[in-house]
């Protein structure tokens, strides 16, 4: 069974950093992508950034040049460096990815969300 876990999130006072880390394990054949997404309540979940392993990097405007995304040494592992955070980034941090556990096969997985609070 495929899981994405998503670790690091917490509270931060404004101007701070974290780092949150999503791990993907189980039985993958290929990672086609790596993507962070965010929910606050009441609100559709938005697209943060992603990363995809023919070398593509894209951030959602609201989080250019303060969040960079990276991988862990092999593509199961994708961290979301995260500075200069300010109140309205608090929100649900959720890990997707594209990937299939065959050769045939492409579907979509997402984790399980990790808290993401920014203090004023």
């Amino acid at each position: 069974q495929v899981r994405l876990v998503e670790s690091g999130g917490g509270l931060v006072h404004t101007g701070g950093s974290l780092t949150l880390s999503c791990q993907a394990s189980g039985p993958i054949f290929k990672i086609y992508n790596m993507a962070w997404y965010r929910q606050t309540p009441g609100e559709q979940r938005e697209f943060v950034a992603i990363a995809t392993t023919d070398g593509e990097i894209d951030y959602a405007n609201s989080v250019k040049g303060r969040f960079t995304i990276s991988r862990d040494g092999a593509w199961n592992t994708v961290n979301l460096q995260m500075n200069s955070l300010k109140p309205e980034d608090t929100a649900v941090y959720y890990c997707k990815s594209d990937l299939g556990s065959s050769p045939l096969s492409r579907e979509e997985y997402w984790g399980q969300g990790t808290q993401v609070t920014v203090s004023s």
